[in-house]
């Protein structure tokens, strides 16, 4: 199992490199953060690995702050570029949804030594119905004629399959842990993470220049 983790680590370096390489393409728009964002996760893999490898079982604390910042920050990348100001204003509420459920959990579980559920069961829900107003504005548009040129489509695409299969095991985390068969949840999460790096890679390869 611990060597089926660097493969996962493997394409998340992948898609960092890849976004450096084409990061010409939209360095002038709303996506050149999320450069930053890969390379923010990518060090707290590395930094939680450490941790837990090297000094205290005890990570979750980098885990859940990095859940705070991963959730906002996709919340707001879509609300950016989404056009319809329904949409807008329920994304908006998705990430105050989001941020309360993460306070109201903090009375009941110590986020220093456990892992956040509830507040990540909500955000992830909420993100994946988010990724699909993106799709419907996609589909309902001129853009769904040249989808694959866009960058954010992809990111959407890895997201989409990234979260939808993980967050079925998560719902089920404690069944799983009950029975000692983490290694579904391992190899769901290597899959689902793997191939979600590799359509950020497609992307900055395959999207055009953005304007």
């Amino acid at each position: 199992m611990n060597d089926l983790r660097y493969i996962g680590i493997c394409t998340e370096f992948i898609a960092v490199i890849t976004g450096c390489i084409y990061f010409y393409k939209y360095k002038n728009t709303y996506l050149k953060y999320f450069l930053a964002f890969l390379f923010y996760v990518f060090i707290n893999e590395m930094l939680g690995k450490y941790i837990r490898e090297q000094i205290t079982a005890y990570n979750s604390i980098i885990y859940n702050l990095y859940y705070i910042i991963n959730f906002s920050y996709l919340f707001l990348l879509y609300r950016h570029y989404t056009r319809s100001k329904r949409y807008k204003t329920y994304i908006k509420y998705f990430l105050i949804v989001y941020l309360i459920s993460v306070v109201i959990n903090g009375f009941y579980e110590n986020y220093l030594i456990q892992f956040q559920r509830i507040p990540y069961i909500i955000a992830a829900s909420l993100l994946i119905i988010t990724i699909l107003f993106y799709f419907i504005e996609t589909i309902n548009s001129d853009m769904v004629l040249q989808v694959n040129k866009s960058l954010l489509f992809w990111i959407s695409i890895g997201l989409l399959i990234y979260y939808a299969g993980v967050l079925p095991t998560r719902i089920l985390r404690n069944y799983y842990q009950n029975h000692t068969d983490a290694r579904v949840l391992f190899l769901v999460n290597l899959i689902t993470g793997s191939t979600m790096y590799i359509c950020f890679s497609i992307g900055f390869i395959k999207s055009e220049k953005s304007k």
